[in-house]
């Protein structure tokens, strides 16, 4: 049975670090999610109409581990700006979970999602005891299928019309997935 931790941790890769969001996260995320085309690919949560409000919500839901539902980081530089956020959804009935990730237009193609992705799903298997992480895109988002194939995560196949994207359209998804049993 998966244990999962209550409060965030910290994963520092070096010139890479997860760490918790934070309000000095604010601008940051509120950019983010006005980016089309993560909007598109990754709408962002609606909690509150206004969005500094909307942004200051997510940042605190993500912040707080306390339900044993979500792994969440906040992913920068050493004491620089967000880069991008990487979350794990946590079904600890199953042991499983599933990834999501984005990256800020700055930091996209420069495999940082591929990483975060990796040290999010090591720290799952590792500390919180998952044994699968399930991570799925829209099969017409080749970025996305990179980011997992970077992170280890073998494709598994083809959801029809399983997720209906920012754009209002249903999309087809690949299905990757990796087990703690998979090498690094």
């Amino acid at each position: 049975m998966p244990d999962v931790p209550s409060i965030p941790a910290l994963i520092d890769l070096g010139d890479l670090v997860l760490r918790a969001p934070d309000e000095t996260d604010l601008d940051a995320v509120r950019a983010a999610f006005a980016d089309p085309q993560l909007r598109l690919w990754n709408p962002p949560p609606s909690y509150a109409d206004d969005p500094r409000d909307n942004a200051l919500a997510w940042i605190r839901d993500r912040a707080d581990w306390s339900t044993g539902i979500r792994l969440s980081w906040a992913v920068a530089a050493p004491n620089g700006p967000l880069l991008g956020s990487v979350s794990i959804r946590v079904d600890a009935a199953q042991g499983n979970g599933i990834v999501g990730y984005w990256t800020v237009p700055a930091a996209r193609g420069r495999g940082i999602a591929g990483r975060a992705v990796r040290a999010a799903s090591r720290f799952a298997f590792d500390v919180a005891g998952l044994h699968r992480i399930e991570l799925a895109h829209a099969v017409a988002n080749p970025p996305s299928c990179r980011v997992a194939q970077a992170a280890g995560f073998a494709l598994e196949g083809v959801l029809r019309e399983a997720y209906t994207y920012g754009d209002g359209t249903r999309q087809d998804e690949h299905l990757h997935a990796k087990l703690r049993t998979d090498p690094d």
